[in-house]
């Protein structure tokens, strides 16, 4: 693993970033442009700490995260982009799916979910659907967190022992433990018919979480031709003078038990 980056130095780049996610978005709202970014990688690769950290001073009327459910059964019978074309941006907008479309050549294919057919429609159709949208004009970035075996079981020990993150535990993320090459030679299948010129994929190196997420944001970043746009100068009002007006006792409505006063 690389040397750990120090939290202060981590934390004052990821801040600089953060700030350049916000022009960014401001950029994406003035040009009407639509920004898609798909998220995959191994259970515990580190794909939810990057969103996080990416959302976390954004509008989320512009930057919206996309995390689907199974298909329901009506779902089911669809195209199987149909569901993923319904969550795709208007003009202004940036997409940022935790998992996408490519569910299909992952953890449908490993846990036998769809049939081969299915599977292979898939391997030649997204190559087709992702050349469509970039046609169409739509930003389109791919990024594969990578993770070793050893780190993502560390990882998924460390969920099974801490009560505040065992939601992120399901028996599919344990099984996929036992099924390491599987998904490997999934992954790597995937990669030889979808890497295309027109969306390649971008590999990130998770091993270490702090490394993965300004690496991710900051080539993200690069990727974009984005400009800073103006911003109209904001001033607070003068508050007018008072009217008489009295706000009502508190023994009139019924207020929230002073909670942090028992802490002291």
């Amino acid at each position: 693993m690389a040397n750990r980056i120090p939290r202060a130095v981590y934390e004052k780049e990821l801040q600089r970033l953060q700030l350049e996610l916000v022009k960014l978005q401001e950029w994406v709202r003035a040009e009407n442009a639509r920004v898609v970014i798909v998220f995959e990688g191994r259970d515990a690769a580190g794909k939810g700490g990057v969103i996080k950290r990416f959302t976390e001073y954004l509008n989320p009327r512009v930057a919206r995260i996309v995390a689907l459910p199974a298909p329901t059964e009506r779902q089911k019978t669809q195209w199987y982009f149909q569901r993923y074309v319904e969550q795709l941006p208007a003009g202004g907008e940036i997409v940022l799916f935790d998992r996408s479309w490519y569910n299909r050549a992952g953890v449908e294919h490993v846990m036998g979910f769809c049939t081969m057919r299915e599977y292979q429609r898939f391997l030649h159709q997204a190559p087709v659907f992702e050349r469509l949208l970039v046609e169409d004009g739509v930003l389109l970035r791919k990024y594969w967190f990578s993770v070793s075996e050893q780190e993502q079981e560390r990882r998924l020990r460390s969920r099974l022992d801490d009560p505040m993150r065992q939601w992120k535990l399901s028996p599919m993320d344990l099984e996929s433990v036992t099924r390491w090459e599987a998904y490997s030679r999934a992954k790597d299948e995937m990669m030889v018919h979808t890497d295309i010129q027109e969306a390649p994929w971008y590999v990130v190196d998770s091993e270490e979480k702090r490394r993965a997420r300004i690496n991710m944001i900051a080539h993200l970043l690069s990727t974009i031709p984005y400009t800073d746009v103006p911003q109209p100068k904001l001033k607070l009002p003068p508050r007018p003078p008072s009217t008489g007006y009295e706000r009502p006792p508190h023994d009139l409505q019924t207020y929230v038990p002073d909670h942090a006063a028992t802490l002291l």
